[in-house]
């Protein structure tokens, strides 16, 4: 059974123009999802549709969940499955959409250019023996994140809507089978230039940085070296990117090359998850043994996939290669410095500090050494600094070496012309007080797969809309985890 594509008199908003699927045939594979049994809707980001232009009447309702679960092709969609490499862990191998499509690229009514793409819509060439399926706690695990993601003010992928299929799919025990629409500003990545650079034409590659050129940066194509631009533009994207990611505990879990989008949004939520106390070896990954994506690492494995598409872009740098290696490399090593400058920003911001003084990095350092020493919870301590009237009343704060600390940063705050309250909402407009906390994540996702309960879920969505806010009925939201809910491990979720 084939998907059929609904009648053009359909009032749903979607209007489609799809760029990529005119790109060099090899960048994709011409495929339809497969159709499920019972399609459903599990959720629907009404607002999210909303803004993007798109009917959410119609879409909330039975017809949306044929849209969103492939039984029937939106007006104007054009299916293909992305044909991409990458390296996973550090080796090198090919992979490709396995188990998404991307339907096309729906045009918002201010001309914003979106993907829309169904996560777990069957096989496709790219496979591998998968089953093209994917399980509902994983797909509702990506929406919930994905939307604390940004509603904290990340770059990020989007979830508009999760369906479940009324078909098992198998793991180590059978599952409710469900699939996902995200949205993307696109599914570019390091992998699809590494695809390009290992098994496609010099032209076919040179298509592709023209096509990113024009979707992303635009104003690069003015460039001397429109290529190395497009180095420099990505670069710079992903360094602030990462250091947002640094300032609110954010572990990705998974930044293999095919997981970074060239856009500079955050994309795969598999086995992601946000610390808890601080400690910059935190790993949750059950597949990271050696702990390669732990929270510290994530900068310089940002530079180690950035050098990657320096790599596939050597032939469109120079003709001749020696210069283009050395283009490559001057660039890259910017990185560091490039991602210090944003890192140190989003941590004076966290203080409250305005302006910058050479110390403020010795200052920052010192607090987490002392959050690292103590098990102090990162998300509680930094926001627990605006409530300097009763930091006493618990024990980190009450410690000597906080003391000392704290008239350091107090001292400091005092050298800046702005008064203290004007820090204050600086501090609290970069400080959330919700975050998804890992259990209760969890949580939700137990009631919704066991029980078909998904008031947890929503209830946890609400509270994580505005999280930067004291909201007291919220205030359970705030709570860090309890002592057994340690240690604690994500799983990839294919």
């Amino acid at each position: 059974m084939q998907p059929h594509t609904a009648s053009q008199s359909t009032t749903t908003g979607w209007n489609f123009d799809n760029s990529y699927a005119r790109l060099p045939q090899p960048f994709y594979s011409i495929q339809n999802p497969t159709p499920v049994k019972t399609p459903g809707m599990a959720i629907f980001n009404r607002a999210f549709a909303q803004s993007i232009g798109l009917d959410t009447d119609t879409l909330a309702g039975p017809e949306g969940a044929l849209f969103f679960g492939g039984n029937q092709l939106p007006p104007g969609a054009a299916p293909i499955a992305q044909a991409y490499a990458g390296h996973q862990f550090g080796h090198f191998t090919m992979l490709g959409d396995g188990r998404a499509i991307l339907l096309g690229e729906h045009l918002a009514p201010d001309g914003t250019r979106f993907d829309i793409q169904l996560k777990g819509s069957g096989q496709t060439p790219f496979s591998r023996r998968g089953d093209g399926r994917a399980a509902l706690g994983p797909m509702l695990r990506e929406y919930i994140i994905s939307e604390a993601m940004a509603a904290l003010g990340i770059p990020t992928t989007r979830s508009l809507a999760v369906v479940t299929t009324g078909e098992p799919v198998f793991r180590d025990t059978p599952l409710p089978g469900a699939i996902l629409t995200r949205v993307a500003s696109s599914h570019i990545r390091v992998g699809t230039f590494e695809f390009a650079a290992n098994f496609s034409k010099p032209e076919e590659l040179r298509a592709l940085a023209d096509y990113t050129l024009a979707r992303h940066y635009p104003e690069a194509r003015q460039a001397d070296n429109p290529y190395l631009e497009l180095l420099r533009s990505v670069m710079t994207r992903q360094a602030s990117l990462v250091a947002k990611w640094q300032c609110v505990g954010f572990i990705h879990g998974v930044m293999n090359t095919d997981n970074m989008a060239l856009s500079g949004e955050t994309i795969d939520y598999g086995p992601c998850a946000f610390m808890d106390h601080y400690d910059p070896a935190t790993v949750f990954s059950s597949i990271d043994r050696q702990g390669r994506y732990a929270y510290s690492n994530q900068p310089p494995i940002a530079q180690w996939n950035l050098a990657r598409f320096a790599e596939a872009l050597l032939p469109l740098l120079d003709p001749d290669p020696e210069t283009a290696i050395h283009l490559a490399q001057e660039a890259i090593s910017e990185f560091p410095a490039l991602f210090q400058g944003y890192w140190l920003s989003g941590m004076r911001a966290k203080l409250g500090l305005f302006n910058e003084e050479a110390e403020d990095i010795t200052l920052i350092q010192d607090l987490l050494t002392l959050m690292h020493q103590q098990q102090a919870d990162f998300t509680r301590t930094f926001r627990r600094l605006l409530s300097s009237g009763t930091l006493a009343q618990e024990p980190f704060f009450a410690d000597a070496a906080f003391t000392d600390w704290h008239a350091q940063w107090q001292a400091r705050l005092n050298r800046q012309p702005e008064s203290f309250h004007e820090s204050e909402a600086f501090m609290r407009a970069h400080n959330p007080s919700v975050i998804p906390r890992n259990y209760r994540v969890e949580e939700a996702l137990e009631a919704a797969v066991t029980q078909g309960n998904l008031k947890v879920m929503e209830m946890l969505l609400e509270a994580l809309k505005d999280p930067y806010a004291d909201i007291p009925a919220h205030e359970e939201y705030r709570l860090p985890p309890p002592p057994s809910e340690y240690p604690y491990q994500t799983f990839c979720g294919t």
